[in-house]
């Protein structure tokens, strides 16, 4: 699917109705993992629809490849092509989404050699960045006989220096890198008090200057060098532009949130939709959306360092590995685990990424109002990494700190009277009228949340699946029903 070069509107109708029909969308990255294209399609897009996400070497990245770039990136294409394949072996509609027009400089022609002989394939044609160009800067590239010349930058500037010295109307590609060369060329030729500079044209960050006016570390590749038709006039005036900064990564621990799929954050889906692997919790894993493409290894919430340990050796051998958490990777949860395990000389090469989520207790606070509105501190009832007597000492002095306290892992079938005595513990430097929140399975199909108070709560209709706030001297519930704690202590 040729998508254009960048604004929404200009994807075609037909684009649109295929996208939004096929069983799998794919779409090509850097390794930063954003995709202009998968953007452009985004409205287009519907639920339950898997998503292929190729990311590729680029020119500009380092590659330990042994063919080189070369190397590298025909192994990539091989790669990506297989997994293609395997969609359309089994009889999913695949569309490979491409800026632009997929036959005009475009990735998709590496796929279609590899796949076009083998599968029933249809292109279909979108506007380029020449014609967004030209539009862009509102001059007429060609008129009556004039001749237009498409050039790469690639080309040494006497090539290019030539072509432009014999033609009427030109336009340079794939500048970034070559653009010193470039610019060189138009000079020699001497075309270059004519020649204008257009950058993501069509997006919100279109730029357009003269191109003798443009600094050569500011260009990136999206953008291309025109020679209008000489009838054209004054040039325009220079735009703002602001370049977004590249995310890098490896090993992904990732967030998923409490429970609503809203509640994942787009950055995390890019990094699930990338994985080769996934590693996790086996209900944490049931709520990632399927992708038979990818291989899933389930495992009880128990063996957190020997699941740490198998994500890490999977990484090791060159796999893209998601490990999956509820709520937020870092708060009781396996970001610790994984960074514990990396120490390990063994996988000192294996490079770990933490992306953040929602943490269950925001996610209850949310749902009743703003308990966690002034100072407050989250702790775990759970003995298994520690001490009950430990765990005994931090709840009295937060207690006496008058802190609101967030309880993770309130009570389980293993440890049924711990809530119980956690509850008399708070008695001591509490209220029995202190605000408690109780929230189950919150942004789950069995939501429930309950308000009671420190003397009322019963410990018995607690489960792991709940999270207890428990309120300081200040935390109230207003007359509608919202529990709050005001942003200002007395004295």
């Amino acid at each position: 699917m040729g998508l254009g070069p960048g604004d929404p509107e200009l994807v075609t109708v037909k684009a649109a109705r295929l996208i939004g029909a096929a069983d799998v969308v794919a779409y090509h990255a850097a390794r930063h993992g954003r995709s202009v294209a998968r953007a452009l399609a985004g409205p287009y897009l519907r639920e339950g629809q898997v998503e292929e996400l190729l990311v590729y070497p680029v020119t500009t990245e380092t590659t330990d490849h042994p063919g080189g770039y070369q190397g590298a990136i025909d192994e990539f294409y091989g790669a990506a092509a297989a997994r293609l394949a395997a969609h359309l072996d089994a009889g999913r509609d695949v569309v490979v989404l491409a800026e632009g027009d997929p036959f005009f400089y475009g990735s998709y022609m590496h796929m279609h050699k590899r796949l076009a002989h083998r599968y029933p394939t249809e292109v279909v044609p979108g506007v380029t960045s020449v014609s967004a160009a030209a539009a862009a800067v509102g001059r007429p590239l060609v008129e009556r006989d004039e001749v237009l010349t498409v050039l790469p930058g690639t080309l040494s500037p006497e090539e290019l220096a030539e072509w432009l010295a014999t033609t009427d109307s030109a336009a340079v590609m794939k500048l970034g890198r070559t653009f010193a060369g470039v610019r060189e060329a138009f000079d020699r030729a001497g075309v270059l008090d004519r020649a204008l500079y257009v950058e993501r044209a069509t997006t919100a960050d279109q730029r357009i200057l003269p191109l003798a006016d443009v600094d050569p570390a500011t260009v990136p590749y999206f953008s291309l060098a025109l020679l209008p038709s000489p009838l054209t006039g004054p040039l325009p005036e220079p735009e703002p532009h602001d370049e977004a900064a590249a995310r890098t990564g490896g090993l992904v621990v990732v967030g998923l949130g409490p429970g609503a799929r809203a509640w994942t954050t787009p950055e995390a889906a890019e990094a699930l939709a990338a994985a080769d692997d996934l590693v996790g919790y086996g209900p944490y894993l049931d709520r990632v959306p399927a992708n038979p493409r990818q291989t899933r290894h389930p495992s009880d919430n128990r063996v957190e360092a020997e699941r740490a340990a198998a994500a890490l050796e999977l990484a090791r051998k060159g796999r893209r590995v998601a490990v999956v958490s509820s709520g937020d990777p870092g708060v009781f949860a396996m970001a610790a685990a994984v960074l514990e395990v990396a120490e390990r000389p063994e996988f000192a090469g294996v490079q770990v990424r933490v992306l953040p989520g929602l943490t269950a207790a925001q996610a209850v606070a949310s749902k009743v109002g703003a308990p966690l509105g002034h100072d407050f501190c989250v702790l775990s009832l759970s003995d298994v990494r520690k001490p009950w007597d430990v765990v005994v000492d931090r709840l009295r002095h937060a207690a006496a700190a008058d802190l609101v306290i967030a309880l993770y892992n309130p009570r389980s079938k293993a440890r049924p009277h711990q809530l119980g005595e956690a509850q008399k513990v708070l008695l001591e430097n509490r209220s029995p009228d202190t605000v408690v929140v109780v929230g189950r399975d919150v942004g789950g199909p069995e939501e429930l949340l309950t308000v009671t108070t420190l003397g009322d709560l019963d410990p018995d209709a607690v489960d792991m699946r709940c999270l207890v706030l428990v309120g300081s001297s200040q935390t109230r519930v207003s007359p509608g029903g919202a529990v709050y704690t005001p942003r200002t202590y007395p004295g």
